[in-house]
Order: C-alpha cells, then sequence, then structure tokens
C-alpha cells in the first residue's frame, strides 16, 4: 500500500534519479517535476528517463517567464547584492522552483514534497521556507538529512553502484571535479577541487563567459531604458537591434555580457547555516543591469529616499540569501522597494568590454538633475553666500566633539 503521493523537483541528474527510485522502495507515489529556468538541459531526455524509472507523472514547467519578472526584476529593483558581492542568482531561483512544486502538490493532492539539496547548503533552506509558507500542511522528504539515506550513499561510487543495481542509466562522460548550478541569471560553481580556497578555477570551468582576455576589441554599445526601475528595452547602439520582452531582454544581455567575459567572481561567503563556502558565480546580464539600473536611480531618486531604499537593498537581500521571499517581512520590504521606484525612468548608454561596463551618459524625464543649478558658470537660483550659514551650522558638532577631546587631553 502507498504511503501517500510525493512531488520530487528532479533534474534527470544521478542523485535525483537515484532518488526518485529510492523513493519508490520507500512505498511512495513518485510525480517528478522539471523546473526550465534557462538551464541547458534536454528536458525530453529527462522526462523519459523519470518516466522510465516509474514517475508517476512528469511536469516539465517552463518558468523562465516568471523567473524574469516575478524574481530577477525585483531584484534589479532593490540592487540586490549579498555581501557587497554576489547577486543571488541562485537564491532567486529557488523560491520561483518551489512555488511551482507547491502548485503542483496541491493540484495532485500530494502530501509530500521532496528535493536534492544537500544537509549543509542553504538551497535545503530556501526550498523548505517557500514550501512551508505556501502550502502550511506539507511534510518533506529531504533524503540527504535521513540517516538511512546518506549513510547508504557516501559518495558518487555508492550513487552509481545503485544506479547500476536499478537500471539508472549513469552519465556516460567524466563528470567535472566541481558542483554547478546553473539557470538564466547566472551559473554558479562549487565544492570538489574549488573547496581549497586558495586553488584557482581552471580555465575551462567558465561555461557562461568568454575570458576577458580573448573577449573582442572593440565594445558593445547598448542603451537601457527603464520604466518603475524595471528594464523596457534594450537596443544595440550600432546595429540597431532591440529587444523589449522581460525574457528577450535578460537573454540578450546574458548574450552581450557572455561575449565580453563580464559578471565574473570568486568569492567567500557566509551561509546561512553557520558555515563559509567559497563560490564561483558569472552572471553577466544581472551585472550589466546592477550598473544601469544604479545610474538611472542615482539619476531620478531623492538623496534621503535613495538613503533608505539602499537600506531596503540589503535587508532584502540578506532576507532572499536566507530563504525568506515569502515572509512578511521581505513582502514589506519589497513593496516599499517597488514604490521608491515610481519614478525610476529613463535610458542609460553603457560600454561592455573586456570585462567591463561603463556608463557613458543618461537621461530621463524624471530626473532631479538641474544642470543650471549646479554649473559653475551659471549662477542660478542659489546664492552662494548662503554656503557661509550651512557651514558654521554643520561645524558646530564638530567644533563642540574637538572641544571636549581637547579638555578632556589637557586633563590627561
Amino acid at each position: 500500500m502507498s504511503k501517500g503521493t510525493v512531488v520530487l523537483a528532479y533534474s534527470g541528474g544521478l542523485d535525483t534519479s537515484c532518488i526518485l527510485v529510492w523513493l519508490k522502495e520507500q512505498g511512495y507515489d513518485v510525480i517528478t517535476y522539471l523546473a526550465n529556468i534557462g538551464q541547458d538541459e534536454d528536458f525530453e531526455a529527462a522526462r523519459k528517463k523519470a518516466e522510465s524509472l516509474g514517475a508517476k507523472k512528469v511536469f516539465i514547467e517552463d518558468l523562465r517567464r516568471d523567473f524574469v519578472e516575478d524574481f530577477i526584476w525585483p531584484s534589479v529593483q532593490a540592487n540586490a547584492v549579498y555581501e557587497d558581492r554576489y547577486l543571488l542568482g541562485t537564491a532567486i531561483a529557488r523560491p520561483c522552483i518551489a512555488r511551482r512544486q507547491v502548485e503542483i502538490a496541491r493540484k495532485e493532492g500530494a502530501q509530500f514534497v521532496s528535493h536534492g539539496a544537500t544537509g549543509k547548503g542553504n538551497d535545503q533552506i530556501r526550498f523548505e521556507l517557500t514550501c512551508y509558507a505556501l502550502y502550511p500542511e506539507v511534510k518533506i522528504i529531504a533524503p540527504w538529512r535521513i540517516p538511512e539515506f546518506y549513510n547508504r550513499f557516501r559518495g558518487r561510487t555508492d550513487l552509481m553502484e545503485y544506479a547500476q543495481k536499478h537500471g539508472i542509466p549513469v552519465p556516460v562522460t567524466p563528470r567535472a571535479p566541481w558542483s554547478m548550478d546553473a539557470n538564466l541569471m547566472h551559473i554558479s560553481y562549487e565544492s570538489g577541487i574549488l573547496e581549497n580556497p586558495k586553488s584557482h578555477a581552471p580555465a575551462d570551468l567558465y561555461l557562461m563567459t568568454k575570458n576577458p582576455e580573448d573577449s573582442p576589441t572593440a565594445p558593445d554599445v547598448l542603451e537601457i531604458e527603464f520604466k518603475n526601475g524595471v528594464p523596457v528595452r534594450v537596443m544595440h547602439v550600432k546595429e540597431g537591434k532591440s529587444k523589449e520582452t522581460p525574457l528577450d531582454i535578460f537573454s540578450y544581455l546574458n548574450e552581450i555580457g557572455g561575449k565580453h567575459g563580464v559578471g565574473r567572481i570568486d568569492i567567500v561567503e557566509n551561509r546561512f547555516i553557520g558555515m563559509k563556502s567559497r563560490g564561483i558565480y558569472e552572471t553577466p546580464g544581472g551585472t550589466i543591469l546592477l550598473k544601469a539600473h544604479l545610474d538611472i536611480e542615482t539619476f531620478t531618486m531623492d538623496k534621503e529616499v535613495r538613503r533608505i531604499k539602499q537600506g531596503l537593498g540589503v535587508k532584502f537581500s540578506e532576507l532572499v540569501y536566507n530563504g525568506f521571499w515569502y515572509s512578511p517581512e521581505c513582502d514589506f520590504v519589497r513593496h516599499c522597494i517597488a514604490k521608491s521606484q515610481e519614478n525610476v525612468e529613463g535610458k542609460v548608454q553603457l560600454s561592455v568590454f573586456k570585462g567591463q561596463v561603463y556608463v557613458l551618459g543618461r537621461e530621463s524625464p524624471k530626473s532631479l538633475y538641474n544642470e543650471e543649478l549646479v554649473s559653475m558658470d551659471v549662477q542660478g537660483d542659489y546664492d552662494p553666500c548662503d554656503a557661509s550659514g550651512f557651514i558654521r551650522i554643520n561645524a558646530v558638532r564638530l567644533r563642540e566633539h574637538h572641544r571636549l577631546q581637547g579638555f578632556s587631553g589637557n586633563k590627561q
């Protein structure tokens, strides 16, 4: 008798194929679910593989548009960067994947969901917090946290032996000596030979971006148009080519950024679970958009509003990294950030060249930049004499502080 139905987040790889068969051994009916979020995957081959291994149903869901509009765009509005460097490509993908997994579970009457995330990483938290938020009654099966599973499969050799025994097709090409996660936003690389933080990444590791040394010898100049803080159009200035749908815009920026080797970082970061990890990321389109959005935002946003919004962006990044996309506090922060973007509108021209993004100019109907007011050649509606009082008022605090310091120093 079946223990119930479980919806498994399935990749078609060795780990989740073994998990599929193992769940069936435990007495569950398994529905597999593959999310297309822009990774280079043979989805039909994965479907056939899941069916051959006994999946009751197979769902292949194209979430690329949802991923860009519902997850990447709010991150662009926030200038979301974790610990000053990481653009959150994996962190924003997990709630996108888990949201649809829960929708399928509810629709199919499944009481369980399962995933192949390890017991040491952030992804288990991101998946499960989303599932619990959107389907509070759900039960989660996390095999890599179940002793009977992780004691049985202590390494890749054990998985390969199990696969051969149960007729699971095994990879015919040698496995790269690191793990990789790809989506439309980025590719991340970690573990294996990369666990030594001193080791340099092999030259053949990067799949999304060219080595800047081998990139074109002429720049690509782009014009990106924003409305409400999100891009609505990108145009190649020289070629006249333009893209206007969210998915097309982001894919085109990935193409241009990748061609010029933009968006590579090699960092050690702090996982939510309490340990440091080394990660290598390439985020070409996201890096271009961060530079462009920062520029148009500063051009159109009030100074004090932007100061508050900067703090909200840091908070948003921490919440998303830690898996709290569907928390009430993250919902509140997203709404505040969206409100701040109402006047973030205009065009930014930039040059993409040899691993760098250079802003060339900007224009906006909602600009707060007053050329006459700031000009050194025109006085405009500004009396320079007013600056004297402004400086003296700001100096009161400094004078008092240093008077006290001097007094304390004399006493000593």
